[in-house]
């Protein structure tokens, strides 16, 4: 499996990321571990999560997904062959999101203790917080990179102007500036990040982790009726703006190039947007084994031009 340096890090990693968002929520301990084991055995080693995983479901709090990872680590001994990426910032019971030093402080120690590790590979502000400037978010790092507590930080859902100015910060006040993007882009939600955002992470050199990189599973092919969306109570709700003429046209572009490749449609919606300029890597998740297959299929899937352009075409 190639790998590939995460912007100006010393994290090499494989070409695609497993979300860990289903950790805890649609995809129990024993599945996890099933799924984390075939992720390896598949030749990838970059695991994406956060504090806030999977607080959302019912009767969870939050750190559901750190913990299975956590133990998952610990049982396999293998820590040093994953690069572990999580983050901060969400509501874990506050009231809001939350950028600030303090907070920040005790977040990273409990998903230390959820990981069972000492260190974070990749930790990322998961929010903007107006509400904090740059210089203490930024500071409340510094102390946690000399600690050795984390190793890389880097940020999630900022625009371009907010991403320019978070940097010119870490410049101007000399503290260490975000070196990975983490930003929703897949075939059908290009408008966000291709444009300004994008041209600002090529020319600072950023790594860039995508993520709802199947549009929540539209992009997979599973949804292409209103009838169709009961086939998933998690996210059948989330996937009906997308059944319209143009994500229709774009679910028709991919059955034709993952027919000429003898793959599936999210196996080729995945291997477009690894194959994007100023794209490191996309996130994806796997609740099956069958699902796992395909994202390990994806992450050494090579779209020809035609293949590209085809696709550039049917999502413009």
């Amino acid at each position: 499996m190639d790998r590939r340096l995460l912007g100006r890090t010393d994290l090499e990693i494989a070409p695609l990321v497993l979300g860990g968002n289903v950790f805890g929520w649609t995809a129990d301990e024993k599945t996890s571990f099933d799924l984390l084991d075939r992720f390896v055995d598949g030749g990838l080693n970059a695991i994406d999560t956060a504090d806030v995983y999977s607080r959302w479901a019912p009767g969870n709090k939050g750190g559901e997904s750190e913990t299975i990872i956590g133990k998952w680590m610990k049982a396999r001994g293998n820590r040093d062959k994953v690069v572990v990426i999580t983050k901060v910032g969400s509501d874990m019971g506050q009231g809001r999101k939350d950028l600030s030093a303090g907070h920040i402080e005790q977040a990273v120690e409990a998903s230390l203790k959820r990981l069972q590790t000492d260190v974070v590979d990749l930790y990322l502000s998961h929010w903007p917080d107006p509400t904090v400037p740059y210089e203490e978010t930024l500071g409340a790092y510094q102390k946690l990179l000399a600690k050795g507590k984390v190793r890389h930080i880097g940020c999630s859902n900022l625009d371009a102007g907010q991403l320019r100015a978070a940097l010119d910060v870490a410049k101007l006040r000399n503290l260490p500036r975000y070196e990975v993007l983490q930003p929703e882009y897949n075939l059908y939600d290009r408008a966000s990040y291709d444009g300004p955002l994008r041209d600002l992470c090529i020319a600072e050199g950023l790594g860039v982790i995508t993520y709802f990189s199947l549009a929540k599973g539209f992009l997979s092919g599973k949804y292409r009726s209103k009838a169709d969306l009961g086939k998933s109570a998690a996210r059948g709700e989330d996937v009906e703006s997308y059944l319209n003429k143009r994500g229709m046209r774009i679910l028709a572009a991919l059955d034709a190039v993952a027919g000429r490749h003898g793959s599936k449609p999210a196996e080729v919606a995945l291997a477009w947007v690894i194959a994007r300029p100023g794209v490191t890597a996309p996130i994806a998740s796997a609740t099956t084994p069958e699902q796992m297959a395909n994202l390990v299929r994806a992450a050494s899937l090579k779209l020809s031009q035609v293949d590209i352009e085809e696709l550039d075409k049917a999502s413009a």
